[in-house]
Formats: structure tokens, sequence, C-alpha cells
């Protein structure tokens, strides 16, 4: 059974939530799996493990972005306009791998997209999504091992963030690369729940690529790297 990819472009975060929430509580073992690729206007969102002061501003003040409640795990994050946000609906029990693994290759599949684009991204035992080095983010060096305890951020910069929640063995919520965006809201933020940690995007690091390129490049990967 093969998987549908759809774009749906710049789409508000909370319906596209409800949408993929809804099409999770009522599909059936025949229901074909689906990537949705898009990107959200300006939001904060937070995760079931997230802190309150995790977020560096009044939430209930004039502030023109909103915060939304979620369902998916991690800790605050925010998405823009220039982030390829993906969510695949997946039955994982069809297709015989667990959570673990899944979030194993969803971080491959960020790890390839960006190859693409020449960069080499990291995991970071303990810290989910992908990190560049900041000095020189196109070297192919692993990182050292282990991290440094007192920084384990140390010269690293996050360029992808996960936050997934499975029902009834199927998958939401997803995966956020960072392309040419306002990094500012990220500094109103501590990302992920790390005080301090650089978010940076593939324009900082200076790749110059369209939306559209990445996207495409992204589904083909979770696609390649999600398969059965």
């Amino acid at each position: 059974m093969s998987t549908i990819i759809q774009n749906l472009g710049l789409v508000p975060y909370a319906p596209t939530m409800a949408a993929m929430q809804a099409f999770t509580d009522t599909r059936t073992a025949d229901t074909p799996d689906e990537i949705w690729v898009c990107q959200h206007p300006p939001t904060f969102t937070q995760g079931l493990a997230g802190k309150a002061d995790h977020v560096l501003f009044n939430p209930e003040g004039p502030d023109h972005i909103p915060v939304v409640q979620t369902n998916r795990g991690g800790q605050v994050t925010y998405h823009g306009p220039g982030q390829v946000v993906a969510y695949p609906l997946l039955n994982l029990q069809r297709r015989g791998y667990f959570v673990k693994e899944y979030v194993y290759r969803l971080e491959e599949a960020i790890i390839r997209t960006l190859a693409h684009f020449g960069v080499t991204g990291h995991r970071v035992a303990g810290a989910p999504g992908i990190y560049v080095r900041l000095d020189d983010p196109f070297a192919h060096a692993a990182l050292s091992t282990p991290a440094d305890p007192r920084d384990p951020f140390k010269g690293l910069g996050k360029i992808a963030a996960l936050g997934i929640k499975v029902s009834r063995h199927c998958t939401y919520h997803g995966m956020a690369l960072n392309v040419a965006m306002d990094l500012s809201p990220y500094g109103r933020i501590n990302p992920c729940g790390y005080q301090g940690l650089r978010t940076v995007d593939l324009a900082s690091i200076g790749v110059d690529v369209g939306w559209d390129e990445v996207a495409a490049v992204q589904a083909h990967q979770l696609d390649l790297r999600l398969a059965p």
C-alpha cells in the first residue's frame, strides 16, 4: 500500500492539528498512510511535557504570536513561514516497527535531507531533533562522544525539531526543518526546554534554497526512510 503525500502549503496550525487528530481517530486498518507537508503562520506550540516557565513572555499579554497547547511529546517550539513541517500519519503496526525506531527513522530522513544540500546533521543523545556545527555545518566529522555534560549543545545549533504522538499504533504530529525563516521568535522561548539553545536555519548557515525544493526532498526522504 503506497503512502499518499500531500503538500498543504501555508496552513493555520490549530485546524491542521485537529484534522490530523480526526484522521487518526477515524482511520481503519485499511486506511492508506499519508504524509502531510506544510508550513504554518507564526505559532508557538507547547507539548505535553512543556513547562510554562520555558515561555519567556506572558501568553495572556498583547502578543501577536499565539501559544497553542498540543498533545504531542516534547516541550515548547516555534513554527513559522520558511519552515518545512511534515506530519507522517502512519500505522506503525502495519509497517512493522516500534516508536523508538520510528523516531530514529524520522531523524535519519532529516539528516539525509540536509546531506542533499551539503549540510551534516547530528543527533545529540537525550535531545530529540537534529543539530549542526555552528563553526562548520558542512564538516563530516562526528561529534565527540560523550558530549560535554556541562554544555551538551556547545558549538551546536538546532536546525530541526521533533514532536510526535502515537495513538492505537498510529502516528501524528511530526517534525519541522528550518529553511529560511525569521528566527527571532526563538529568543522568546527556551527551545524544546533548553535555555540558551541556539536555533538556526539553512539560510543562516549559508545554504540558499527555496522552501518548495526542501519540502520535496524532505517528503521523498520520509517516504524512503519510513518504509515498512
